[in-house]
């Protein structure tokens, strides 16, 4: 649901008459704002972060304008719902206080009137005028219905005002009771909303109050029936409350120890020294996030102070991921100097026609180009494709200049057959992050040498190929990372591959190919929401297809990341 949804139900809340019955609606309407507020502010970190490490700008959105709306509404309801509150205790203290008035007049009729005709009358007065009176507190309710309860049954004794009253009287007053109570022991296992199941026994005991006397010998047996009914649901209403209570507390307690956890991840940030640290992290923490939106809310007093505690510790884990990201990206800055300076030197000398010193000196900057370091993921790709646009133009002239030439062939036919076995010597460093770098520029090594004889091509390319491909699996990435680094190696390969131009336009074809395949089980799944019915197992089915539609869409999302990656060559 949209935030502007979440605002208009606040707002249309506030506007209902009476308010008393909407508090816990309007704390989930809220509740759910939060929970969508803060999971909207992680997507722009999120988005602001992955902008800042591919050296774009990112215009963030203001979640403040809706925030503050929401908050205006929902103090609104607040301020009509407490006005109404204390009206409602205000008029439920003078209704009390009118009860017991009258139960004061009630006693002085049965101590003091002697006239049977009068104390009838001055009872019929005092009965009218307690109907007429609206509700009193709850907590008091039990204990002045049973004493004027009493007092009534003292009184009609007292003026023995049952031997008026006709046989069929007491035998219809007994019938009624009788259904009455029977009424009261189906409600207590009814399954009604709380509000409904208190409002009914309400009405059953005013009903209660209505009907005449019945036998005297049967008085006790039936008042205590009816007692031991009416104390049921009580208790029934009683478990309720304490189970909510229960489950509120719960609900806290879970989401204190998710500030626990965060609290002590928090405490380890100082020890996360790289990239592959800090993402690992970030997953933590947005898993954590989750399973705080899949707790319900707790006791009021307690909800806003742990939601203000976790989100204070999310915006701190967040400012420490961006300011390592800063001192990561100072660092680079001096790699990216250095190379930008190769950059200018290879340029400077692309267009040279001295074909062996230039080769030489391009050699020389290659070496160089390696011996800088990475200069991390923001630049390195745009930079590499610089120097390598360089060197390739050359290499490309002077491939041209001594097009079927076998002495330079065999020259990089050498350096590709030495690399090769460099490469079958060499063994990777623990370290995964290193290890790619160093994969890196093998790659970036074997592309820059000159080509060899159409014959030895092909079983050159294999070869080097078969060999990267021995050291990524070595690697055992897993997950996104393995996919990214594949993809990336993979294009590379293309790349220094003889018939580039064909097995990149392949790719191309096979990567659209799977977004068309996706997109129609996009559009079969979006079909088919319309024929699910409303109730709870067709939500369930619903919740599924919608998952299964998110999770489509972040496959087309990534192919189309990797169809970007594709050159235009």
């Amino acid at each position: 649901m949209e935030l502007q949804q979440l605002i208009d139900q606040i707002t249309a809340l506030s506007q209902q008459e009476d308010l008393l019955h909407f508090g816990r609606t309007a704390s989930e309407i809220k509740q759910n704002f939060e929970d969508q507020l803060i999971e909207l502010e992680r997507q722009e970190q999120v988005k602001r972060l992955d902008a800042n490490d591919a050296g774009e700008n990112y215009e963030e959105v203001d979640y403040k304008p809706l925030k503050e709306a929401f908050f205006e509404a929902y103090s609104e309801f607040v301020a009509k719902r407490k006005a109404q509150q204390q009206l409602q205790q205000t008029l439920e203290a003078q209704n009390l206080k009118l009860k017991k008035d009258l139960i004061v007049r009630l006693k002085e009729v049965i101590d003091n009137e002697e006239k049977i005709g009068s104390a009838f009358q001055a009872y019929k007065d005092i009965h009218e005028t307690w109907k007429k009176i609206g509700a009193i507190p709850r907590e008091q309710r039990e204990a002045i219905q049973k004493e004027y309860s009493r007092l009534l049954e003292i009184f009609f004794y007292n003026i023995k005002i049952y031997k008026e009253l006709k046989d069929h009287d007491y035998r219809r007053n007994k019938q009624l009771k009788e259904d009455l109570i029977f009424k009261l022991k189906q409600l207590r296992v009814a399954s009604l909303e709380q509000r409904d199941l208190e409002a009914q026994l309400h009405a059953l005991q005013d009903e209660w109050e209505e009907i005449g006397p019945v036998p005297n010998e049967e008085w006790e047996l039936m008042k205590g029936s009816y007692w031991e009914a009416v104390r049921a649901i009580y208790d029934k209403i009683n478990e309720h409350y304490e189970a909510q209570r229960q489950i509120l507390k719960a609900n806290i307690d879970a989401k204190k120890a998710l500030v626990t956890e965060l609290e002590t991840r928090l405490a380890e940030v100082a020890t996360f020294t790289t990239n592959r640290h800090w993402e690992t992290q970030t997953a933590f923490v947005l898993e954590l996030q989750a399973k705080w939106k899949t707790i319900g809310a707790g006791n009021r007093k307690d909800n806003e102070a742990v939601y203000q505690a976790f989100r204070s510790l999310c915006d701190a884990f967040f400012a420490a991921k961006k300011n390592f990201s800063k001192e990561i990206d100072a660092a680079n800055q001096e790699v990216v100097a250095k190379k930008k300076a190769l950059i200018e030197k290879a340029q400077s000398i692309a267009t040279s026609t001295d074909w062996k010193n230039t080769a030489e000196q391009l050699k020389k900057l290659q070496k160089q180009w390696q011996d800088s370091g990475s200069a991390g993921q923001r630049y390195e790709n745009k930079l590499w494709k610089d120097f390598r646009a360089a060197c390739n133009a050359f290499f490309d002239a002077r491939q041209t200049h001594f097009a079927g030439q076998d002495a330079e062939n065999a020259e990089n036919l050498s350096a590709k057959h030495a690399l090769i076995e460099a490469l079958r010597q060499y063994e990777l460093p623990s370290d995964k992050q290193e290890a790619l770098v160093k994969l890196r520029e093998f790659q970036q090594q074997f592309n820059a040498i000159g080509p060899v004889t159409n014959k030895e091509r092909q079983n050159t390319y294999n070869a080097f190929k078969t060999r990267m491909d021995e050291l990524y699996k070595s690697l055992k990435l897993e997950g996104q990372e393995k996919e990214r680094v594949f993809f990336q190696a993979k294009l590379e390969s293309l790349l220094a591959s003889p018939d580039k131009q064909k097995l990149l336009q392949a790719e191309k074809q096979d990567i659209r190919k799977q977004i068309d395949a996706l997109q129609k089980e996009i559009n079969t799944f979006e079909n088919n929401l319309g024929f699910f019915a409303r109730s709870k197992g067709a939500d369930q089915l619903r919740q599924d297809v919608q998952k299964k539609i998110n999770l489509a869409q972040e496959k087309i999302q990534g192919l189309k990341a990797k169809l970007k990656l594709i050159p235009n060559e």
